[in-house]
């Protein structure tokens, strides 16, 4: 396929919140130039992208599909996309294989949560946006705004997205001053001039990236439409009058201009904008004139002639007026028009559009060359792969690359019968019994090349590496494509081949990808960046079927959703359960649906939600030097002893201030991808093969790791005096220095401190012997920046005055433990003592000491296992038992909720969130409605069926979204015993304590995985008697 081609084609998404209008506008865009597979009545009415019948059902879009539009001479591959948090994922897969998005506001309800979320999503997959204000009619029929007002609020609105886009300009403009500072001076006045001119607003109207629709009646209109019309009429030129229609910018009649505010002083009293005068009021006028009992439909008959209007009687005279004036309206200011017209002029084509966006899909790696190992073959031929990804190459000799989001099933009877030339194919189950009636499709972006049917591809995983040869195998695999379709949204049409710049599905990948993957027709290529997914499935049940027989069938049943949906998780938990992990109630009411229909097909018995908490100590982490110096300085520590005690561990532990613990939570998925690359040694340390895109990566790591602490020094600073917050700061940049690891998997939000070179060693209580004292390698610091690589480290070991030969072996057993040691804090840091939860926020100082081994029993190491695991259980156990010293605390979960109900049901809103546990943090009321709109944190645990009580208590006036916000420590003590006066007075004594809320969730959890829970089993013991009736 030629440049040409490819410069013919757009790949767009359209992105919303929820019931913003985005499945009726793809049905009008569908209806105009989709084949004739929908007719343009049915538009806005059948919601064609959503053919499943649980989307139907609950009028919401579950999954993300794409069709292939005509426009003009343009190829338009439109995916449409969910609002519904719960199927956030399917967003992540349509921005991946798109170069520009339609972001749908509603012009009455404005900015949502999700608006945000889908902004910062097309943000960080580089697309174009243009902005669609949907649903105006709404501020005539509903709000019953004048033309004045109306303009105000869709200002407002516009307003608003553009200050959401400019704070996440405003971060890459700090990140750019960064490096430009770091960088030459000369570069960095010409970048600065380049930072400052994107400031201006990403969405203006008078540049054609907004439109002004409304998608039921399938109307709509961009300024330069109006332009046209009033270019000839007024004599002006369009670029004057684009300028002029948005703004404080004035027609002044009588000079026959446009001018500011000022220059219609002394003419009129109520200066109208352009805008109002020259657009809002005809569309209003033509909406009185239809819909009002007394309108004037001459006006109606003034529009037909005016522009010439082909509308058929039988709509004109329709007693409807909603219909007469839909008739008028979707022919006046056609809807398909207005926005395609809009994505072909103002969104990029392939060429274009990957080339801005390789930074982002490709990262590039300039890998410093460290040994023969590293093949600049296969540098040179991945590098060029690179470039052919970045034009766009659609040459039959370019390497194929092609990226799939995601998998998704198909029953075999939906497949085409029949290929390109009539010829009837064989789309007949061939895979293993229990899956032969799903087919799994992939849905792919073809950035490189050109992929047909039979063809043999590779398929790489996401942390395939093609410089580490043989060590990667299982990394990498070969498939044979069976067949290419184009998508039309539930139809499949069968091509041949497709060339770089489509969307496609795929068959015959479904036993080689579970989630995602790359495609190259080479070895020697990166994979694509992971998808950036904006929550985490955080709630989980455990599944077993109704019958035991049936095991078999639920087991493959999951392992073909765990396939058909991007974001589901399948585990197994400890006790053997089968446990699926979804992303809110309504994505886990469609997994069972599917479980139970399509992919198990028996009867399910479904747990009550498995709820995660975290586990942490009692502080607030304001008071950072007197933490600090406790931790420092300390002699409470705890001590335990090894079995056959030859070592002996000491632990402290810290509360991590919270600013610090959000940064490494945040961190975590890009600390992974900073030590995905890195070749591990036995002791967790790390090799030295580093991208400079892993340079940019520990940087900004860093950097947010600095400025959270700054945050809190400066939130403190004011009640303690300026030396104690530097000697405070240089504390902190110590402790920076001596992370030895993170925990729990690497990177979690707990801290291993390497010991203090102040410490000494230890008499061994029993033997009256110094031991040594192991020290770990500051490896984490070094790797994050903190500490110099080049800066030769102290030794690992401090030795005693022995001979030279124990000495030495010491030494050479002491190096051994240090894995063992790390493996310990993560086994701790990953089952904390309450309920076997993740540790929160926690920093650990672990001072291990080893002592010679005088013994001279040769079956010593049967009688207590080798070393190195008693060391492992030793450290955790150590760990555990300091947390269970320093005051334990719950972490939980916390959605958080945005309501919207009307003023009379407010009363039943509020009687549901106290129910829940809730807590408000604002109200207010919408302009212009009787809505009030109400933000409130609600607890993860009390969350189930939140939905289904508000509608009830509100008769389904009342509306929520959850989104996963944050984790908070619970204040109760778990563990509580009134012990002074007032609190014996207040709670009683300890034998009529009831539990509190915190002791509740500990113990529930408890029981859940089988743990021990301190309980009475009788709570009313009174003495048996037997009641006989007599007669």
């Amino acid at each position: 396929m030629s440049d040409s081609t490819c410069r013919k084609i757009r790949n767009i998404c359209i992105l919303a919140h929820v019931d913003h209008g985005k499945t009726t506008l793809a049905d009008h865009l569908i209806a105009a130039c989709g084949g004739g597979v929908l007719h343009p009545k049915l538009a806005g009415r059948l919601r064609y992208m959503d053919y499943l019948d649980e989307e139907q059902r609950r009028a919401i879009t579950m999954k993300s599909s794409s069709i292939a539009l005509q426009y003009k001479d343009y190829n338009i591959n439109l995916i449409d996309s969910p609002g519904h948090m719960d199927f956030c994922s399917e967003v992540s897969t349509a921005a991946r294989l798109s170069d520009g998005a339609l972001v749908l506001v509603d012009a009455v309800e404005g900015v949502h949560i999700q608006t945000h979320a889908v902004l910062r999503q097309a943000w960080v997959e580089k697309l174009t946006p243009c902005l669609v204000l949907n649903k105006i009619d709404r501020l005539i029929t509903e709000l019953k705004l004048s033309p004045m007002e109306a303009y105000n609020r869709l200002q407002r609105i516009v307003h608003e997205v553009n200050a959401i886009v400019s704070a996440y300009k405003s971060e890459k403009y700090l990140s750019d001053v960064d490096s430009l500072l770091a960088g030459t001076s000369g570069d960095a006045d010409q970048e600065l001039i380049e930072v400052e001119d994107d400031e201006e607003d990403m969405f203006q109207p008078q540049k054609g990236n907004v439109a002004f629709v409304c998608a039921l009646d399938g109307w709509g209109f961009c300024l330069s439409h109006f332009a046209e019309i009033y270019a000839s009429k007024l004599g002006a030129s369009m670029t004057a009058l684009l300028k002029g229609l948005w703004g404080p910018r004035y027609y002044h009649t009588k000079k026959m201009m446009i001018v500011g505010k000022k220059g219609l002083e002394g003419v009129t009293k109520d200066p109208q904008p352009m805008f109002v005068q020259f657009v809002l009021k005809p569309l209003w006028q033509v909406y009185q004139a239809a819909l009002e009992t007394d309108g004037d439909r001459r006006m109606l008959d003034k529009v037909i002639s005016t522009f010439n209007l082909s509308v058929p009687q039988r709509e004109l005279q329709n007693k409807d007026p909603k219909i007469v004036l839909q008739a008028v309206m979707s022919r006046w200011l056609p809807l398909s028009d207005t926005i395609l017209s809009m994505v072909v002029k103002c969104m990029p084509d392939p060429i274009s559009a990957q080339s801005a966006r390789i930074s982002r899909l490709l990262p590039k790696r300039e890998l410093v060359v460290d040994g023969p190992s590293f093949g600049s073959d296969v540098i040179t031929e991945a590098e060029y792969v690179r470039k052919c990804v970045e034009s766009c190459d659609s040459s039959v000799d370019a390497p194929c690359v092609a990226f799939v989001s995601k998998m998704f099933a198909v029953p075999f009877k939906m497949l085409p019968q029949r290929g390109l030339n009539g010829e009837i194919l064989n789309n007949q189950p061939t895979g293993e019994a229990g899956e032969s009636d799903e087919c799994f499709l992939a849905f792919a972006r073809i950035f490189s090349g050109v992929l047909h049917s039979g063809q043999k591809v590779f398929v790489l995983s996401a942390v395939y590496d093609p410089l580490k040869g043989e060590s990667m195998q299982r990394h990498v695999q070969e498939a044979e494509l069976q067949s290419l379709y184009l998508m039309m949204g539930q139809g499949l049409v069968p091509v041949s081949s497709a060339s770089a710049g489509n969307v496609v599905a795929i068959q015959g990948l479904g036993q080689f990808i579970l989630k995602s993957a790359t495609l190259s027709s080479t070895r020697n290529c990166w994979p694509f960046s992971s998808m950036m997914f904006q929550v985490a499935p955080t709630l989980r049940v455990a599944i077993e079927p109704s019958n035991p027989a049936d095991i078999g069938a639920l087991v493959k049943g999951l392992r073909l959703l765990n396939r058909a949906d991007p974001f589901v998780e399948i585990t197994v938990s400890s006790r053997g359960e089968q446990v699926l992990a979804a992303a809110g109630e309504v994505h886990l009411e469609r997994c069972i649906k599917d479980l139970k229909e399509r992919f198990a097909k028996v009867s399910l018995e479904v747990s009550p939600p498995l709820v995660s908490f975290k586990e942490t100590i009692e502080g607030e982490g304001i008071n950072l030097l007197d933490n600090s110096k406790a931790f420092s300085c300390s002699t409470e520590y705890v001590e335990k002893t090894t079995p056959n005690g030859r070592c002996t561990i000491r632990v402290q532990v810290m509360k991590l201030p919270c600013t610090l613990t959000k940064v490494l939570e945040e961190c975590s998925n890009v600390l992974e991808d900073i030590f995905e690359g890195q070749s591990r040694k036995k002791d967790g340390s790390l090799g030295s093969h580093i991208t400079q895109d892993d340079c940019e990566l520990v940087e900004g790591v860093r950097k947010r790791i600095v400025d959270a602490i700054e945050s809190e020094l400066e939130s403190v600073a004011k009640k303690i005096d300026k030396d104690r917050v530097e000697r405070c700061r240089r504390m902190w940049f110590e402790f920076f220095q001596r992370i030895w690891s993170l925990g729990p998997s690497q990177v979690g939000p707990n801290v291993l401190l390497v010991p203090d070179s102040g410490a000494g060693n230890v008499d061994s209580c029993s033997q009256g012997q110094r031991g040594m004292l192991i020290r770990g390698s500051c490896d984490i610091s070094k790797r994050l920046g903190f500490l110099n690589t080049d800066i030769q480290t102290r030794s690992s070991l401090t030795s005693l005055e022995e001979s030279a030969d124990e000495t030495e072996l010491l030494c050479m057993e002491a190096e051994a433990l240090k894995s063992s040691i790390v493996s310990g804090f993560q086994l701790a840091t990953a089952a904390g003592p309450l309920c076997d939860e993740p540790m929160w926020g926690l920093a650990f100082l672990v001072e291990p000491y080893i002592f010679r081994d005088n013994s001279d029993a040769t079956n010593q190491s049967d009688q207590y296992g080798i070393l190195s695991g008693q060391v492992m259980t030793t450290v955790k156990e150590a760990c555990r038992s300091a947390v269970l010293q320093n005051k334990p605390r719950l972490v939980e979960a916390m959605y958080f909720c945005e309501l919207n109900t009307p003023t009379e049901y407010l009363g039943a809103m509020y009687g549901v969130l106290g129910k829940m546990r809730a807590r408000v943090l604002k109200e207010e009321m919408q302009e212009s409605s009787s809505l009030f709109t109400v933000h409130a944190y609600v607890p993860v645990a009390e969350s189930f069926g939140f939905a289904d009580e508000l509608r009830k208590r509100t008769s389904g006036a009342a509306s929520a979204l959850l989104v996963l916000s944050h984790w908070e420590e619970l204040p109760e003590d778990p563990f509580f015993v009134p012990k002074t006066e007032e609190e014996i007075e207040e709670f009683g004594d300890g034998s009529s304590v009831l539990p509190n809320m915190a002791r509740k969730l500990m113990n529930s959890v408890r029981r859940r995985k089988g743990l021990h829970v301190e309980e009475k089993v009788v709570q009313h013991a009174t003495k048996q008697r037997t009641l006989a009736r007599k007669v």
